[in-house]
């Protein structure tokens, strides 16, 4: 009898253990908890309708609005944060938007491409390049150039970008087609 007990304890014991540890890890952002990068978005951005300034030229930003968040621009749920300038930054302006034309390849989850090789000066995957913008390329240090798996949505409010999203890290950057 004890030991049906014991064993009926040690079960209980490690039902509660597990269901606390599955609801910590089911958690995708939040003000608690790790960041868990959800799948991809559903759909990119809205377009920005009240632009927060842009920072100056080379002054460090932060992403981390929660605790244990990336200090990169992400996505949590359904809020593309760091997204949030609109379309006057500066740091964005391409005096030749599409100068490489435009990309064909799909946009979104149903679209997601396997990076091929390159960096970030220029990536690969299929038979379409691609560029990281500028400020961005400091967010793409944990990117694995020769196998992370991307999906590209269209950016409302910087013409002539697009956004690379890695479903690995949960992060984004602006990126150009080259073609």
């Amino acid at each position: 009898m004890k030991a049906t007990k014991l064993v009926f304890l040690t079960f209980l014991t490690a039902a509660v253990a597990v269901s606390g540890f599955a609801q910590e890890r089911g958690h995708e952002g939040g003000e608690q908890g790790h960041f868990t990068p959800s799948k991809a978005p559903a759909r990119g951005p809205a377009p920005t309708r009240n632009p927060r300034p842009a920072p100056a030229q080379g002054a460090p930003q932060h992403f981390n609005e929660h605790p244990g968040h990336p200090d990169a621009p992400h996505v949590d749920g359904n809020k593309w944060v760091g997204h949030d300038s609109g379309k006057n930054d500066p740091r964005f302006h391409l005096d030749h938007p599409w100068e490489h034309g435009h990309f064909t390849g799909g946009f979104g989850p149903s679209h997601v491409w396997h990076l091929a090789g390159g960096g970030p000066d220029r990536f690969h995957f299929g038979n379409f390049f691609f560029a990281v913008a500028g400020p961005d390329i400091a967010y793409c240090n944990g990117w694995n150039w020769n196998g992370d798996d991307i999906v590209v949505y269209e950016d409302p409010d910087h013409v002539g970008y697009y956004l690379a999203y890695n479903t690995r890290l949960g992060v984004y950057v602006h990126v150009t087609y080259l073609g």
